[in-house]
């Protein structure tokens, strides 16, 4: 499939601007910035992409606003009386200290409590927390991954979780493996599932084009809603490399 990639500026605004075999023009805002995106016809020229943008300039800024306006988690320390996020919940953090073992243990609907050796620095709690983050991530990913890949009639993929900054979920085709971001663990279960099955349908259509649509219509027909909630979460500090 041809595909051709680059930027164009529009009134001080950056533009991504892809171009493949489709028959209609999309224009999107993503978050966590407001990155536009703009997929076009390979017919379609610079200019008419230019005058797509500014035609729906209003519309942009408003996505972009509503990006900016979300809550956003300032940097962790991970110590007493801090907020975090666990399946869509906030819960108020208590530091024990003093244990053999580091672990986090979810006391009730309000109150996680986090399990440390004592004296131990801020990188080790982070370290803790992160670790029970991916495990209880594993825990409910698989499953979920194995209930889709046997709805679509496809084998078992690869897959793994890691810090991503841009995207919820990736999929290399070749591999047949899908990576899932380690913040889905901090939203409601049903955007997990979402992007799981997202992820997936790009084994039997790579891009997002009207076919991609129409498959996620028909396997997750309240799929948007739960994209809109996706988005609507609280996003994590951005201080991360996103290396894993």
């Amino acid at each position: 499939m041809s595909i051709e990639a680059h930027q164009i500026t529009v009134g001080g605004l950056r533009v991504d601007v892809v171009r493949k075999p489709i028959k209609n023009l999309h224009l999107g805002v993503y978050p966590p910035h407001g990155r536009v995106r703009v997929a076009a016809p390979l017919a379609v020229s610079d200019e008419a992409v230019r005058l797509a943008v500014v035609t729906r300039m209003g519309w942009i800024k408003r996505q972009r606003e509503k990006f900016d306006a979300q809550s956003r988690q300032s940097a962790r320390s991970y110590v007493s009386g801090e907020s975090h996020y666990f399946l869509g919940q906030r819960y108020r953090l208590t530091l024990i200290e003093g244990t053999a073992a580091g672990r986090v243990h979810v006391r009730n609907s309000r109150s996680l409590d986090l399990y440390v050796r004592a004296g131990s620095d801020q990188a080790a709690r982070e370290r803790v927390f992160l670790g029970w983050y991916r495990r209880e991530m594993r825990s409910r990913a698989e499953p979920l991954i194995e209930k889709w890949a046997d709805k679509m009639d496809i084998p078992m993929p690869s897959w793994g979780v890691k810090r991503m900054k841009t995207k919820w979920g990736t999929c290399n085709i070749e591999a047949r493996r899908i990576w899932l971001n380690l913040e889905l663990i901090k939203k409601p279960p049903a955007c997990l599932e979402y992007v799981i099955a997202h992820e997936l349908v790009h084994f039997f259509e790579r891009n997002h084009t009207e076919r991609f649509v129409a498959l996620l219509d028909n396997l997750l027909p309240n799929w948007r809603l739960v994209r809109d909630e996706l988005n609507a979460e609280p996003l994590a500090h951005e201080d991360w490399d996103g290396s894993g």
